[in-house]
């Protein structure tokens, strides 16, 4: 695996368990201020999901790199 093509890999991933993570933990308000959709999560705690993401997606592009380079799954061309 190139260095590119590794680092589109983890943004791929980075970005799917980012929309996966999203969801965690999310309240909606007791009470809804004016000017506040009411579906708004109270804390979003965006920095923490975001860390998590970050982690969560290295890990699996580990995974995704040992298969790649202990060619258990073959993406060349057959000779």
């Amino acid at each position: 695996m190139t260095w590119t093509s590794g680092l589109f890999v983890y943004a791929l991933l980075w970005w799917l368990v980012l929309f996966m993570v999203l969801p965690w933990g999310v309240r909606q308000p007791d009470v809804v201020e004016e000017g506040h959709m009411a579906g708004a999560p109270d804390k979003p705690r965006m920095w923490m999901k975001l860390g998590v993401t970050t982690v969560i997606a290295a890990a699996l592009w580990l995974v995704v790199f040992y298969i790649i380079e202990a060619d258990l799954i073959s993406f060349h061309e057959p000779v």
